[in-house]
């Protein structure tokens, strides 16, 4: 099974963008993990480790994929 994993910090971009693009992900072949910053920042590392580099991103078996332009990891890291 593949694992996915969708970092967001909360804005209206980032929650739209849940909404959306993980309806389209079939969760019977995808694990799915949702982390929003604004509840688990110390996950924030974890992501750049992961190549994310603005949110919202999902990070799809290693490979991070940018959905549009909410904040860039920096301006999430320094609030």
């Amino acid at each position: 099974m593949s694992k996915a994993t969708f970092y967001h910090a909360g804005c209206p971009v980032c929650q739209d963008a849940e909404k959306n693009m993980l309806g389209f992900l079939d969760q019977s072949k995808v694990n799915v993990e949702v982390v929003d910053f604004n509840q688990n920042a110390s996950r924030i590392n974890e992501a750049e480790s992961a190549g994310v580099k603005s949110v919202p991103a999902l990070v799809l078996d290693g490979q991070p994929y940018h959905i549009n332009y909410g904040a860039s990891i920096e301006d999430v890291k320094n609030g």
